[in-house]
């Protein structure tokens, strides 16, 4: 069985390789098979002659990452998890809700990851307070 099934996967590539018209073709369909997701979508990748960015287009790169994490606020989504985590000792429904609420800007904002612990946490903190609170 699994003879048959290479054979198969031979006779495809041969297919494949039998489409390709020139050298060109058969080296940018090799190049974006091997290459992982997103690699060549990068600005000197597709210059002809493959020039690595200098360190100027890298400082600027990176300061225009960090000004669009502050831009969306990143100290939102710290705040919120830190809402929430502090509601696992202290007034759980109170802060929970409020870890909740702030995690859910935080989403809105793009911090899809802090959001969620936020809003997860949060939630936790406040079930917990509901099984816990008869004992109190």
């Amino acid at each position: 069985m699994t003879e048959d099934r290479k054979d198969e996967e031979l006779d495809l590539l041969e297919e494949r390789r039998a489409d390709i018209t020139s050298e060109e073709d058969f080296l940018e369909e090799s190049a974006a098979e091997v290459a992982p997701s997103g690699v060549l979508d990068r600005p000197y990748l597709q210059s002809p002659e493959n020039e690595r960015p200098t360190s100027e287009e890298r400082e600027e790169h990176f300061e225009a990452k960090r000004q669009e994490q502050e831009k969306t606020g990143v100290g939102v989504g710290v705040a919120a998890l830190a809402l929430s985590v502090i509601s696992l000792f202290i007034l759980p429904v109170i802060f929970g809700a409020a870890g909740i609420v702030v995690g859910f800007i935080a989403r809105r904002r793009g911090l899809q990851t802090l959001g969620s612990w936020a809003i997860g946490v949060g939630v936790a903190s406040m079930i917990i307070s509901l099984f816990f609170a008869p004992f109190f």
